[in-house]
Protein backbone atom coordinates (compact mmCIF):
# COMPACT_ATOMS: atom_id res chain seq x y z
CA UNK A 1 0.00 0.00 0.00
CA UNK A 2 2.96 2.29 0.54
CA UNK A 3 4.06 2.41 -3.19
CA UNK A 4 -0.02 3.35 -4.25
CA UNK A 5 -0.45 6.09 -2.13
CA UNK A 6 3.09 7.58 -2.95
CA UNK A 7 1.90 7.45 -7.04
CA UNK A 8 -0.52 10.59 -6.48
CA UNK A 9 2.52 12.59 -4.83
CA UNK A 10 5.39 11.51 -7.12
CA UNK A 11 2.18 12.44 -9.89
CA UNK A 12 2.50 15.70 -8.89
CA UNK A 13 5.67 15.91 -8.51
CA UNK A 14 6.11 15.53 -12.46
CA UNK A 15 3.38 18.11 -12.79
CA UNK A 16 4.79 20.42 -10.68
CA UNK A 17 8.47 19.78 -12.48
CA UNK A 18 6.63 20.80 -15.83
CA UNK A 19 5.47 24.10 -14.85
CA UNK A 20 8.94 25.33 -14.85
CA UNK A 21 9.14 26.34 -18.59
CA UNK A 22 10.46 29.67 -18.47
CA UNK A 23 7.95 32.11 -20.52
CA UNK A 24 7.49 33.09 -24.25
CA UNK A 25 9.18 36.65 -24.79
CA UNK A 26 6.35 39.05 -26.14
CA UNK A 27 6.49 39.48 -29.34
CA UNK A 28 6.13 43.42 -30.34
CA UNK A 29 3.61 44.33 -32.87
CA UNK A 30 4.15 46.61 -36.18
CA UNK A 31 1.35 48.39 -36.44
CA UNK A 32 0.51 49.41 -40.56
CA UNK A 33 -0.75 52.30 -41.79
CA UNK A 34 -4.17 52.29 -43.46
CA UNK A 35 -3.15 53.80 -47.39
CA UNK A 36 -5.33 57.15 -47.53
CA UNK A 37 -8.51 56.08 -49.34
CA UNK A 38 -9.55 58.35 -52.44
CA UNK A 39 -12.43 59.98 -52.32
CA UNK A 40 -12.25 61.30 -56.15
CA UNK A 41 -15.59 60.49 -58.11
CA UNK A 42 -15.24 58.19 -60.69
CA UNK A 43 -14.42 59.77 -63.58
CA UNK A 44 -17.90 60.19 -66.10
CA UNK A 45 -18.35 61.30 -69.61
CA UNK A 46 -18.76 65.58 -68.12
CA UNK A 47 -15.66 64.87 -66.10
CA UNK A 48 -13.91 62.98 -68.73
CA UNK A 49 -15.43 66.25 -70.84
CA UNK A 50 -13.79 69.07 -69.00
CA UNK A 51 -10.16 67.37 -68.86
CA UNK A 52 -10.14 66.52 -72.35
CA UNK A 53 -11.29 70.15 -73.15
CA UNK A 54 -8.73 71.91 -70.68
CA UNK A 55 -6.03 69.47 -71.53
CA UNK A 56 -6.01 69.59 -75.23
CA UNK A 57 -6.40 72.94 -76.86
CA UNK A 58 -7.89 73.53 -80.39
CA UNK A 59 -9.06 69.52 -80.58
CA UNK A 60 -12.54 68.47 -81.23
CA UNK A 61 -15.13 68.71 -77.93
CA UNK A 62 -16.15 64.71 -77.00
CA UNK A 63 -19.21 63.79 -77.92
CA UNK A 64 -19.32 60.58 -75.97
CA UNK A 65 -17.33 59.01 -73.15
CA UNK A 66 -17.04 55.80 -71.42
CA UNK A 67 -14.30 55.49 -68.06
CA UNK A 68 -13.63 51.92 -66.58
CA UNK A 69 -11.25 51.26 -64.05
CA UNK A 70 -9.28 47.68 -63.01
CA UNK A 71 -10.16 46.96 -59.53
CA UNK A 72 -7.15 48.75 -57.27
CA UNK A 73 -6.19 50.34 -60.32
CA UNK A 74 -4.82 53.90 -59.74
CA UNK A 75 -5.94 55.31 -63.07
CA UNK A 76 -8.66 54.90 -65.40
CA UNK A 77 -8.99 54.18 -68.94
CA UNK A 78 -11.58 55.82 -71.07
CA UNK A 79 -13.03 55.31 -74.18
CA UNK A 80 -14.55 58.56 -76.27
CA UNK A 81 -15.64 60.11 -79.33
CA UNK A 82 -14.83 63.31 -80.76
CA UNK A 83 -16.95 65.84 -82.53
CA UNK A 84 -20.18 63.84 -84.41
CA UNK A 85 -18.88 60.54 -83.90
CA UNK A 86 -20.94 59.04 -81.73
CA UNK A 87 -18.61 55.27 -81.28
CA UNK A 88 -15.77 55.14 -78.80
CA UNK A 89 -12.98 55.14 -81.28
CA UNK A 90 -10.63 56.84 -78.67
CA UNK A 91 -8.68 55.64 -75.68
CA UNK A 92 -7.42 57.61 -73.07
CA UNK A 93 -6.05 57.46 -69.54
CA UNK A 94 -6.72 59.26 -66.48
CA UNK A 95 -4.52 59.07 -63.38
CA UNK A 96 -4.94 61.26 -60.14
CA UNK A 97 -3.08 64.69 -59.96
CA UNK A 98 -0.14 65.36 -57.67
CA UNK A 99 -2.69 66.74 -54.91
CA UNK A 100 -5.40 64.08 -54.59
CA UNK A 101 -7.85 66.32 -55.67
CA UNK A 102 -8.60 65.40 -59.50
CA UNK A 103 -7.90 63.76 -63.17
CA UNK A 104 -5.59 64.46 -65.57
CA UNK A 105 -5.01 63.07 -68.66
CA UNK A 106 -1.56 60.91 -68.64
CA UNK A 107 0.69 61.54 -71.43
CA UNK A 108 -1.37 64.53 -72.20
CA UNK A 109 1.22 66.13 -75.09
CA UNK A 110 0.66 62.66 -77.24
CA UNK A 111 -3.29 62.41 -76.99
CA UNK A 112 -3.56 66.07 -77.80
CA UNK A 113 -1.33 65.50 -80.90
CA UNK A 114 -2.85 62.19 -81.68
CA UNK A 115 -6.40 64.31 -82.02
CA UNK A 116 -5.55 67.76 -83.58
CA UNK A 117 -4.92 69.82 -80.30
CA UNK A 118 -1.96 71.74 -78.39
CA UNK A 119 -0.97 70.74 -75.15
CA UNK A 120 -2.07 73.13 -72.73
CA UNK A 121 -0.73 72.53 -68.78
CA UNK A 122 -3.29 73.48 -66.76
CA UNK A 123 -1.28 71.91 -63.08
CA UNK A 124 0.95 74.90 -62.84
CA UNK A 125 -2.76 77.11 -62.51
Amino acid sequence: MKIASALPVLALLALAACGEEPAPEPQTTTTVEREPVRTLPPPDQALFTEVFAAACEGAEPVNTASCSAAMGADDVTCEFGLGDDEYLRNEAVLEVNDDNTGWNLAEPEAICAEHGGTYTDTTSE
